[in-house]
């Protein structure tokens, strides 16, 4: 017995051995960052041969070490991404100039009307007007990748390639050197970080090369800068031109994005060659959950391309309504909610006890004779299964066959869902709302006839089956409704502040179109995605902050061909200061039932026209976000990691006392029983000379705010003038619990109240 018992702890020891082994010896990709002022870099003749020679220092000597090594990386960051084993990683970290070592992570990627609603129009005192469009402006777009003979990339009427892009147009699977041109002017494929971490086949759906096998970088692209498309509509919906926000911007593509995902690695190789290429502006539809700013290779990348002068615009996430959802959430970074259009698609279903729920969906059902058909409501539920979700193979034919199928939303995809309902044999569905997405209502072009209710009409729609013996209903499709809805408000799933890393700064910063936004679409591909969707289209609908983001980029793009030598922060300043808090009919813009709060909307929805001329602009020098960062008490480690800068705090701080970074809104926390703040805020006059602004205060009652002075007098164009702020708590006791208010101030042009300068403000009580 205990001869047995011996042998099994002797086998049970092997084998852990072994495991250990094993994990020690396996490979994962890492981003590993150097100093970029290293002592060892002038050993070298180049970067790449010093970055390999910490691989060749930390692997044994029989491996090619240039094998491992995937990215050289020295514009976006100094450092390398590299596959390393356990062991070598923890040896790697020994050496001299290495600052951070991070693992490769996995992000996720997060139109006919759109630039109407924002006002953008053919007036020629408007904004297109004053910006040429967009005319000489870069838009970089990492995504997807792009179908390059989509209409809205047709260079008709573009002016040439501007002199001081250094980009190319990469060839790989279908895609060559003449798929680029005026419009389109580099498209570029970063796989390596994808192609090493990636254990699933592709089954052939991918293409290794820039172009677009997902469809979502096509969307976008042309979103921010597409060209001009007359007659453009998604089967006869929403017809009219479609056309980007910058339509005679520039589009260089940077596809970092594959079926299962976008590796940091890859984004962070495409914002290196970026930078390099001479973009404008960088559009990144993409991210995770927030992270803090030393871990976040898009933060890292960002912060150099600020350095150069590149605006980088970023979605705020998807995860939304949970507090603190908000991503890419650095200062230097524009983080961009989604709101609504007041387009909408009805597609309403009528019960068989005679009433009606609204629901809306862009299926081509007025051609379809079964479209507005009576027939039996079917709701199937049984354990395990995920019928209620419409899981593939959940649903018994028997059950469905001929029926109006009801699947519940989330888990799996809308259009997916369709797809399950047709291969049982179901005739149409109804996809009802659960309380995570209460009313929102995402369209979409499903394969069967099918229509998205709300939440309040789930339940209508689950009293009435369960009231009676055979439930029936028929769907009726009302086409494209515009001008009848409240609009923008807050889309439900947009990502919400506070802060997750950075507190003492309001995110996200303003709010755009992501609702239902319909854009360039390739040709190789259904309108819903789907492998089995043999539909073919130029345009299709979508929605999330992926799809606002690209609005804010395009608009960044006017407004840099507008004003060529404003900064980054300055652009930024301009779209904030200028944004709107109340909708088309004057009313505060809504986040589901109640106003919306800064913590949905930033500063506000975005308006081109004004932002084109802000008045007014608080500008922010790169150096101010690292003074910042110690504000924030970062180590000397985790700055030089964001920002390349070895700096002290202590000098830093002792120099900029009472330092505040200029941003055009204000977040402002009281901790430890503190009753009052002061912030400092200095706007630059890029109106007329000889102006005159007043101030307006809206303050919440537990809040006292005052302001010196309350007037500012500009005498010259690019004169600047500072105010102070002091905000004094009226609240006697704080509860363990946080609590919030907010309010903002208003810098008003007393000769010209066009230019009314917003600055929203929260309070935090901790």
């Amino acid at each position: 017995m205990e001869l047995e018992t011996f042998k099994t702890r002797l086998f049970v020891s092997i084998l852990f051995v072994c495991l250990v082994s094993i994990r020690a010896n396996t490979l994962q990709t890492y981003i590993v960052q150097l100093n970029p002022q290293g002592v060892t870099s002038s050993s070298f003749a180049s970067k790449p041969r010093w970055h390999l020679s910490f691989l060749e220092q930390t692997m044994s000597s029989e491996e090619d070490a240039s094998l491992r090594l995937l990215y050289s990386y020295h514009s976006a960051m100094e450092g390398f991404a590299a596959q390393l084993s356990e062991l070598e990683l923890e040896s790697l970290k020994m050496l001299p100039d290495v600052i951070a070592i991070r693992p490769d992570h996995r992000l996720q990627i997060h139109t006919t009307y759109s630039y109407k609603f924002l006002g953008l129009g053919a007036s020629s005192e408007g904004a297109w007007y004053k910006s040429a469009f967009g005319r000489g402006t870069v838009i970089g777009v990492l995504d997807t990748g792009v179908w390059p003979e989509s209409p809205s990339f047709n260079d008709r009427g573009m002016p040439a390639v501007p002199k001081k892009w250094r980009g190319i147009c990469q060839e790989g699977q279908n895609f060559n050197t003449s798929n680029c041109n005026r419009k389109l002017i580099g498209a570029r494929f970063f796989t390596e970080g994808h192609r090493v971490a990636s254990y699933t086949p592709d089954g052939g759906r991918e293409y290794v090369s820039p172009r677009d096998s997902h469809g979502h970088g096509t969307h976008t692209s042309s979103t921010a800068g597409g060209a001009t498309v007359p007659m453009a509509s998604v089967f006869g919906n929403a017809d009219g031109v479609a056309r980007g926000m910058a339509p005679g911007a520039h589009i260089a593509v940077y596809k970092v994005c594959w079926l299962n995902g976008c590796y940091s690695s890859d984004i962070l190789a495409a914002m290196d060659v970026a930078i390099r290429d001479g973009v404008d502006i960088l559009s990144l539809s993409l991210g995770g959950f927030p992270v803090p700013l030393y871990d976040d290779s898009i933060a890292i990348g960002s912060f150099r391309a600020v350095e150069h002068g590149i605006s980088v615009v970023c979605a705020a996430g998807n995860n939304g309504p949970i507090q603190s959802s908000v991503a890419n959430e650095a200062p230097w970074i524009t983080t961009v909610g989604a709101s609504t259009l007041d387009r909408t698609f009805p597609a309403i279903v009528q019960m068989g006890n005679g009433k009606y729920l609204y629901g809306e969906s862009l299926y081509q059902g007025n051609h379809l004779k079964r479209a507005g058909k009576e027939l039996e409501l079917v709701y199937v539920t049984s354990e395990n299964s995920g019928s209620e979700y419409c899981f593939k193979g959940s649903l018994p034919r028997a059950k469905v066959r001929g029926k109006i199928v009801v699947c519940d939303r989330g888990v799996n995809g809308r259009a997916e869902k369709g797809e399950v309902v047709k291969e049982a044999g179901g005739a149409a569905m109804i996809l009802a709302n659960t309380a995570i997405n209460l009313e929102e209502n995402s369209a979409d072009v499903h394969v069967l006839p099918a229509t998205l209710i709300g939440f309040k009409e789930s339940v209508h729609l689950m009293a009435y089956i369960n009231s009676t013996r055979r439930p029936t209903a028929r769907i009726v499709f009302g086409g494209t409704v515009i001008g009848k809805s409240r609009a923008p408000a807050v889309a439900q799933f947009s990502a919400r502040g506070p802060s997750y890393s950075n507190p003492t700064i309001l995110k996200p910063d303003v709010i755009a179109p992501g609702v239902n936004i319909i854009a360039a679409w390739p040709q190789n591909l259904g309108p819903t995605g789907l492998p089995d969707d043999s539909r073919r289209v130029n345009f299709t609908i979508m929605s999330g902050t992926s799809m606002a983001c690209p609005h804010a980029s395009g608009i960044a793009a006017l407004i840099r061909s507008a004003h060529p030598k404003w900064s980054p922060a300055a652009i930024k300043s301009a779209v904030m200061t200028t944004a709107e808090v109340t909708d088309h009919s004057g009313k505060p813009i809504m986040d589901g039932d109640k106003p919306a709060g800064v913590f949905a909307i930033g500063a506000g929805h975005i308006n081109p026209e004004r932002a084109i001329d802000p008045g007014l602009i608080y500008d922010i020098r790169p150096q101010d976000y690292v003074t910042h960062l110690c504000t924030l008490g970062y180590t000397k480690s985790e700055i030089l990691t964001i920002s390349h800068q070895n700096v002290s705090c202590r000098e830093l701080l002792k120099m900029n006392r009472g330092f505040s970074l200029n941003y055009p809104s204000i977040s402002v926390i009281f901790k430890h029983g503190t009753r009052s703040k002061m912030i400092r805020r200095q706007v630059t006059n890029v109106g007329s000379p000889n102006s005159i602004y007043k101030l307006e205060v809206m303050a919440p009652k537990e809040v006292k705010v005052r302001v010196k002075p309350q007037r500012l007098m500009f005498t010259d164009i690019n004169q600047s003038l500072s105010y102070k702020v002091w905000f004094i708590s009226r609240k006697r006791t704080v509860k363990r619990k946080m609590s919030f208010a907010q309010g903002q101030l208003t810098w008003v042009n007393s000769n010209n109240s066009l230019n009314r300068v917003k600055s929203p403000f929260s309070v935090t009580w901790k």
